[in-house]
């Protein structure tokens, strides 16, 4: 592969680590702002990824699917997905613990979608403001933008533009039933108790085997639907 797809499976790790670390971080501060100072003791309010870091989940896994193709391990591309340290919650600080706690898991998606929008205005004023920029901005939504001409716009472009994948794809797959992710607690904070327990049996390898499976084939469904909208919406600037 050549030298510029190295550089842009490196952007896409660096946008990876630090998306993560705004979603951990969002589920910090909504926690705090709503009574449960744990995360906020433990130095969690922060999008510092020393704070945030899972060497499985954060480092190993993303590593493996950006870089896999690299070495010939092409078994692991088509998931830009990671998790990070899960912020700790103690929901009996809560006023009104089931709300609460759903607030605080939702914070998570809804922050990787706030940087999908704002990746998206800088789009729009990049098609709007720059000279040729709409013709910049629809090719590198077909695939055929590289760094080989060493533009500034063409790398933010490029940085947006993987910035609103990999924010999409946190979202969809954080919102996944399964646990630990946070549609599971979402779920869980809706069961009755019996299923509760019966619930909270998933995890380990289970848990981790169908976020792989299920991951890929929700982010297969929604994924490129998602980024045909948003492709739509800029050609209509």
């Amino acid at each position: 592969m050549s030298s510029s797809s190295f550089l842009i499976a490196v952007f896409e790790f660096v946008l990876l680590i630090f998306s993560l670390s705004v979603h951990e971080c969002a589920h910090a501060w909504m926690a705090s702002r709503l009574g449960d100072q744990t995360a906020r003791l433990q130095g969690r309010i922060t999008l510092n990824p020393m704070y945030h870091v899972d060497p499985i989940g954060t480092l190993l896994f993303p590593a493996l699917m950006i870089f896999g193709p690299f070495i010939g391990l092409s078994m692991f591309g088509g998931m830009l997905v990671g998790w990070a340290k899960p912020t700790p919650v103690i929901t009996r600080n809560f006023r009104k613990i089931v709300r609460d706690d759903n607030l605080t898991t939702l914070a998570g998606p809804v922050s990787n979608l706030l940087i999908v929008l704002a990746a998206f205005l800088a789009l729009v004023v990049v098609s709007v403001a720059v000279p040729d920029g709409r013709l910049l901005v629809q090719s590198s939504f077909s695939g055929m933008l590289g760094l080989g001409q060493g533009s500034a716009i063409e790398a933010l472009v490029l940085l947006c533009i993987l910035a609103i994948e990999i924010n999409l794809s946190l979202c969809f797959f954080n919102l996944l039933p399964i646990p630990p992710l946070d549609g599971s607690r979402v779920l869980r904070n809706m069961l009755p108790y019996r299923a509760v327990q019966t619930y909270d049996r998933i995890g380990g390898w289970l848990g981790f085997l169908l976020m792989i499976l299920v991951g890929r084939v929700v982010l297969s469904a929604l994924l490129g639907p998602s980024l045909g909208l948003l492709y739509w919406a800029l050609t209509m600037v």
